[in-house]
């Protein structure tokens, strides 16, 4: 089997097509490499512009080596392999958007960290339990949700209450899985 394509070497390449230096650059797309991204190792450091990342289509397993992203605002990992969010703490204060859609996490725990995030697109994922989507709640910022085809809102689009119990549990939210949420004027009322 044909080991797979570090960042380093990606970066090279990106470099060379885009002819400028990735650590200048405030975008860079590494999705989709062949062969496939396995590691996020630590040559993603040297993207201290870097505001939109995208290693979609890959395989990675693990988010890892954030730290020297200092400006990220948009991170891009749909079509990989993880399975948690840990490592997410080195950009927890400057993330706005995470498309982490078609991975295989279960469990939220770390999402809690992202405090400026608006955007979580995560379908496709393996959410089976309202424990675990409760934990969105303690995203401040969150205002857009992608949640569709994980089991927990399959299950309940299937019974016909999923936006009532999503939208009860996340009262921030403006727009669910594609939808704007429209609430209801008496509902604000009693808020405020």
């Amino acid at each position: 089997m044909s080991k797979g394509t570090t960042i380093k070497d990606a970066l090279s390449k990106w470099e060379k097509d885009n002819e400028t230096k990735a650590g200048e650059a405030k975008e860079i797309k590494l999705y989709a490499q062949y062969p496939p991204i396995e590691k996020m190792d630590a040559s993603l450091s040297t993207l201290t512009n870097c505001e939109k990342l995208s290693l979609s289509t890959n395989c990675i397993e693990k988010i890892a080596n954030l730290n020297g992203l200092k400006n990220l605002k948009i991170l891009s990992l749909g079509r990989n392999n993880i399975k948690n969010l840990n490592g997410l703490e080195a950009v927890a204060d400057t993330l706005e958007q995470l498309w982490i859609s078609y991975n295989n996490i279960e469990k939220l725990k770390g999402i809690g960290v992202l405090k400026k995030l608006k955007v979580l697109y995560m379908s496709n994922n393996q959410v089976k339990v309202w424990d675990e989507f409760q934990k969105l709640a303690e995203l401040p910022l969150l205002e857009d949700l992608l949640f569709v085809g994980n089991p927990l809102e399959e299950k309940h689009s299937t019974e016909g209450d999923w936006r009532d119990q999503a939208t009860k549990r996340l009262p921030k939210l403006k727009k669910l899985d594609g939808v704007p949420v429209v609430k209801e004027e008496e509902e604000e009322e009693e808020e405020g």
